[in-house]
Protein backbone atom coordinates (compact mmCIF):
# COMPACT_ATOMS: atom_id res chain seq x y z
CA UNK A 1 0.00 0.00 0.00
CA UNK A 2 2.57 2.11 0.70
CA UNK A 3 4.22 1.88 -2.65
CA UNK A 4 1.83 2.13 -4.27
CA UNK A 5 0.74 5.85 -2.70
CA UNK A 6 4.05 6.49 -2.96
CA UNK A 7 4.13 6.37 -6.57
CA UNK A 8 0.71 7.60 -7.38
CA UNK A 9 1.80 11.11 -5.36
CA UNK A 10 5.68 10.67 -7.04
CA UNK A 11 3.78 10.76 -10.37
CA UNK A 12 0.77 13.35 -9.08
CA UNK A 13 4.33 15.65 -8.34
CA UNK A 14 5.36 15.15 -12.02
CA UNK A 15 8.94 13.77 -9.93
CA UNK A 16 11.39 10.92 -11.17
CA UNK A 17 12.40 8.37 -9.03
CA UNK A 18 16.31 10.45 -9.42
CA UNK A 19 14.21 13.85 -8.50
CA UNK A 20 12.31 12.65 -5.15
CA UNK A 21 15.75 10.55 -4.08
CA UNK A 22 17.74 14.05 -4.58
CA UNK A 23 14.58 16.40 -2.90
CA UNK A 24 14.49 13.34 0.08
CA UNK A 25 18.11 12.79 0.42
CA UNK A 26 17.16 8.84 0.29
CA UNK A 27 18.73 6.71 -2.33
CA UNK A 28 16.64 5.90 -6.00
CA UNK A 29 17.07 2.29 -5.11
CA UNK A 30 15.82 2.36 -1.62
CA UNK A 31 12.75 4.52 -3.00
CA UNK A 32 12.40 1.92 -6.33
CA UNK A 33 12.13 -1.07 -3.73
CA UNK A 34 9.77 1.30 -1.58
CA UNK A 35 7.56 1.41 -5.00
CA UNK A 36 7.43 -2.21 -5.85
CA UNK A 37 6.68 -3.43 -2.49
CA UNK A 38 9.97 -5.21 -1.62
CA UNK A 39 10.50 -2.56 0.97
CA UNK A 40 7.16 -2.22 3.15
CA UNK A 41 8.25 -1.47 6.47
CA UNK A 42 10.21 2.11 5.84
CA UNK A 43 11.22 4.01 9.34
CA UNK A 44 9.27 6.66 10.34
CA UNK A 45 12.22 8.68 9.36
CA UNK A 46 12.45 7.93 6.26
CA UNK A 47 8.35 8.40 5.52
CA UNK A 48 8.97 12.02 7.17
CA UNK A 49 11.67 13.08 4.18
CA UNK A 50 9.71 11.43 1.89
CA UNK A 51 6.23 13.08 2.77
CA UNK A 52 8.50 16.74 3.37
CA UNK A 53 10.09 16.20 -0.05
CA UNK A 54 6.41 15.19 -1.85
CA UNK A 55 4.71 18.15 0.38
CA UNK A 56 1.80 15.97 1.63
CA UNK A 57 1.25 14.32 4.84
CA UNK A 58 2.65 10.86 6.21
CA UNK A 59 -1.10 9.50 6.28
CA UNK A 60 -1.38 10.11 2.87
CA UNK A 61 2.03 7.90 2.39
CA UNK A 62 0.71 4.99 4.59
CA UNK A 63 -3.18 5.70 3.15
CA UNK A 64 -4.89 6.20 6.63
CA UNK A 65 -6.75 8.56 5.61
CA UNK A 66 -6.69 8.74 1.74
CA UNK A 67 -9.40 5.95 1.08
CA UNK A 68 -8.33 5.26 -2.17
CA UNK A 69 -8.28 8.69 -3.49
CA UNK A 70 -4.90 9.74 -3.13
CA UNK A 71 -5.30 12.37 -5.79
CA UNK A 72 -8.10 13.36 -4.70
CA UNK A 73 -6.52 14.51 -1.49
CA UNK A 74 -3.59 16.03 -3.45
CA UNK A 75 -5.52 18.48 -5.28
CA UNK A 76 -7.39 19.63 -1.71
CA UNK A 77 -3.61 20.06 0.10
CA UNK A 78 -2.49 21.94 -2.96
CA UNK A 79 -5.70 24.00 -2.85
CA UNK A 80 -5.11 24.56 1.30
CA UNK A 81 -1.47 25.33 0.01
CA UNK A 82 -2.56 27.84 -2.37
CA UNK A 83 -4.69 29.69 0.45
CA UNK A 84 -2.19 29.56 2.58
CA UNK A 85 0.01 31.26 0.32
CA UNK A 86 -2.50 33.88 -0.54
CA UNK A 87 -2.37 34.32 3.27
CA UNK A 88 -6.10 33.99 3.49
CA UNK A 89 -7.11 32.21 7.16
CA UNK A 90 -9.67 29.61 8.09
CA UNK A 91 -11.83 32.29 9.69
CA UNK A 92 -11.79 34.01 6.05
CA UNK A 93 -12.77 31.08 4.48
CA UNK A 94 -15.43 30.66 6.89
CA UNK A 95 -17.11 33.61 5.17
CA UNK A 96 -17.34 31.87 2.07
CA UNK A 97 -19.98 29.40 3.68
CA UNK A 98 -23.32 31.39 1.89
CA UNK A 99 -21.52 30.93 -1.29
CA UNK A 100 -21.07 27.21 -0.89
CA UNK A 101 -24.61 26.64 0.41
CA UNK A 102 -25.69 28.40 -2.79
CA UNK A 103 -23.60 26.25 -5.10
CA UNK A 104 -25.10 23.00 -2.90
CA UNK A 105 -28.61 24.31 -3.58
CA UNK A 106 -28.06 25.51 -7.00
CA UNK A 107 -26.95 21.74 -7.65
CA UNK A 108 -29.72 20.15 -6.29
CA UNK A 109 -32.06 21.91 -8.49
CA UNK A 110 -29.90 21.16 -11.13
CA UNK A 111 -30.37 17.83 -10.25
CA UNK A 112 -34.16 17.93 -9.15
CA UNK A 113 -35.05 19.18 -12.81
CA UNK A 114 -33.11 16.50 -14.92
CA UNK A 115 -35.41 14.19 -12.56
CA UNK A 116 -38.73 15.52 -13.91
CA UNK A 117 -37.99 15.49 -17.66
Amino acid sequence: MIGENLKKVREIRGLSLSELAEKAGISKSYLSNMERNLNENPSIQVLDKISKALQVDIQTLVGVKTSGNVELDIEWMDFIDELRELRIEKEKIKELRPIIEFLKWRQEVSSNDGELD
